[in-house]
């Protein structure tokens, strides 16, 4: 039996696309296997979204082609090779084979492999959440963004579908289902009556006990019903990814973007109210061509009147074939990473102070790992893999995929310490 070894970089959506295809590759008589040096084939899912996820894919490309031998064949799809398939071809000969998006077809017919029709499902490696992508590509015009050049239109994964996969991560163990979308606000636009509220209502209805996640929602987006949902809904957590890349109105008109810092205030304030608890995370594009000094300021003062829990800062990339790559007052580098330091700095003090509120509260955890005498967890207000997480001494028997209630007695910028009541 053929053997292959998979490598993904990138966002959860490409986690997503890699099991997928790990299962066409299953179903079509290969075995998975976690050793580059046990696989006859190698793959590495590749992401391009910015110029530090290229570097980092293309880095990767080349320490596992430099542990490559002679008789294995090293095939890399995803976003990085969909935007530059013709030049890595010339720059990169140690690859046999380059594939986009979307192209478990493509590479069965590469190997001259076929699927079956057999149903093999394949568990998320060692951690207990997994991930459902419910659509793939978008409709937004984000003057900073290649994701619709690189994956097209919004398509909304059919809720039967979702549903499917979902209950089969709950059958196989998994406790956390987190719904990764370009923008999951969009979900079901192409179905008559039935959108995300709708989607996440059946989600909670499974007889188990386990969390919903839901990542990245766009600001303008956020509707009534939704809000009230996820209050009626106590699977799902009160975690809201909320990409709003600025706060400025000049800027964000420029990444043509809705909204402005009023309209989200207003909103911060109102989910704030709605949902008690709720804790919020955004993201936030520094040095975007012709930022000002004085415009980087307003968003300083933004970021402390919102007091987000978690932020997540880029440094602005320009992105061949986008709209602002071709605008005119490109920052210098030397004052993108500035600004890029002094938001995180500001976070940090932000997400220190709100992490110190936790102490003495007990939380429900989800246990992640056990590493010999601690166990690593999350709490509602933390996603896996981009916010902190809880430490929890003297374990006593714990084991991965359990929910346990934590009295936190430690905290810092990022992280909870407690123990087990």
């Amino acid at each position: 039996m053929k053997t292959f070894y998979i490598h993904t970089l990138g966002c959860p959506k490409n986690v997503v696309d890699s099991e997928s295809l790990c299962v066409t590759l299953e179903r079509a008589g290969l075995k998975r296997v976690y050793e580059i040096s046990s696989a006859d084939l190698l793959l590495i899912n590749t992401c391009g979204f910015i110029k530090e996820a290229k570097e980092e894919s293309i880095e990767e490309i080349l320490t596992i082609a430099s542990e490559k031998k002679k008789q294995q064949k090293l095939i890399v799809l995803g976003c990085l090779s969909e935007r530059y398939r013709d030049i890595l071809r010339q720059e990169l000969p140690e690859v046999d084979a380059f594939f986009g998006v979307e192209s478990e077809t493509e590479i069965l017919s590469y190997l001259n492999k076929k699927t079956s029709s057999q149903r093999i499902l394949v568990k998320p490696d060692t951690f207990p959440y997994g991930y459902i992508k419910v659509s793939e590509g978008c409709n937004r015009s984000c003057s900073f963004c290649a994701i619709p050049s690189i994956r097209g239109k919004y398509r909304s994964t059919p809720p039967e579908e979702v549903l499917k996969r979902a209950e089969a991560l709950l059958k196989m163990g998994i406790k956390e289902l987190i719904l990764v979308a370009q923008d999951i606000t969009s979900y079901g636009m192409e179905f008559k009556g039935y959108s995300l509220p709708e989607l996440l209502q059946d989600l909670c209805m499974f007889d188990r006990d386990y969390w919903v996640r839901i990542l990245y929602l766009y600001p303008t987006s956020i509707s009534d019903r939704l809000i009230r949902v996820i209050d009626e809904n106590k699977k799902i957590c009160r975690y809201l990814d909320i990409p709003l890349q600025h706060s400025v109105e000049r800027i964000l008109h420029l990444m043509q973007r809705r909204g402005s810092s009023r309209y989200y205030l207003d909103l911060i304030k109102r989910l704030r109210k709605e949902l008690p608890g709720v804790v919020l995370r955004t993201s936030i594009i520094v040095g975007f061509p012709t930022e000002s000094e004085e415009e980087f300021e307003s968003l300083l003062d933004f970021v402390r009147v919102a007091e987000f829990e978690n932020l997540g800062t880029f440094v602005y990339s320009k992105e061949e074939g986008t709209v602002a790559a071709g605008m005119k007052g490109q920052l210098p580098e030397s004052i993108k990473r500035e600004r890029y330091h002094r938001l995180m700095s500001l976070q940090a003090e932000i997400s220190a102070r709100k992490n110190r509120a936790l102490k003495g509260r007990i939380l429900e955890v989800l246990i992640d790992e056990i590493e010999e005498d601690l166990a690593v967890g999350r709490y509602y207000g933390q996603a896996p893999e981009i916010d902190g997480v809880v430490i929890i001494e003297r374990i006593d028997r714990l084991k991965r995929g359990e929910f346990v209630k934590v009295l936190i007695k430690e905290t810092d910028i990022y992280d909870l310490r407690g123990e087990v009541v």
